[in-house]
């Protein structure tokens, strides 16, 4: 082309870059974790459970996942079963072991939370490009990394957020903040990434997550081990 080049839209290079994030993390098969969820309240007070998730990558479509809870004794035995859809929406499962029963998460019910963490059952799916529209905000510099700051506004139906602000390692292709805006627009909640581990030379995970809701007060930190 002679080296003329051919400027991307902001919109058209917030996608690129997601898409790229989203390719360096397909192929990993299968993974299981263990891990710990502290959760905490407005005045500071500290509740853990522990927890295992294994996940199944799915090819032409959203990523399959399984939780279940080990401890306390109260949750104990408690399943969360999720299958992301790209284009449609998401199938959840929770089996409640004190009612014998499995309870369909319904479309409308997304935004709620899940057990009473800081986390909505919709923050619980695998990143899929074609639920979003984007946008490429600008660079910036976060925690000393350079970043691509990304606008995600959600495409499917019963979100309970407005838009996402996410902030794109520009040398390794890895969200490391996200923030969350709810259907008024205004900030809900703030998720940071950190801590991360490279598994099979490839595939980078974080060992610490926060959820902050900056509304209610809360928090849940996410511990992750035992990466296979």
């Amino acid at each position: 082309f002679s080296g003329q080049t051919f400027a991307l839209t902001p919109e058209e290079k917030g996608r690129e870059i997601i898409q790229q994030v989203d390719q360096l993390d397909t192929g990993f098969g299968d993974s299981r974790a263990k891990l710990q969820m502290i959760l905490t309240n407005r005045s500071g007070g500290e509740s853990k459970r522990v927890l295992e998730i294994r996940t199944l990558e799915s090819t032409g479509d959203g990523d399959k996942s399984l939780t279940i809870f080990n401890s306390p004794r109260d949750i104990k035995g408690t399943a969360f079963l999720s299958f992301t859809h790209a284009a449609s929406p998401d199938d959840q499962w929770l089996y409640l072991p004190a009612l014998k029963r499995v309870k369909r998460i319904s479309s409308a019910n997304k935004s709620g939370p899940f057990l009473g963490s800081t986390y909505a059952f919709e923050d619980l799916t695998s990143l899929e490009v074609a639920r979003y529209n984007y946008l490429y905000v600008k660079d910036e510099i976060l925690d000393g990394i350079d970043c691509f700051l990304i606008e995600m506004k959600p495409s499917y139906e019963y979100s309970g957020y407005t838009r996402q602000l996410s902030w794109v390692d520009k040398e390794r292709y890895i969200i490391i903040k996200t923030e969350y805006y709810d259907r008024k627009d205004a900030l809900l909640k703030t998720q940071d990434f950190k801590n991360f581990k490279q598994y099979l030379d490839k595939y980078w995970r974080a060992s610490t997550q926060l959820m902050v809701n900056h509304q209610n007060g809360k928090s849940t930190r996410l511990l992750w081990e035992e990466y296979q």
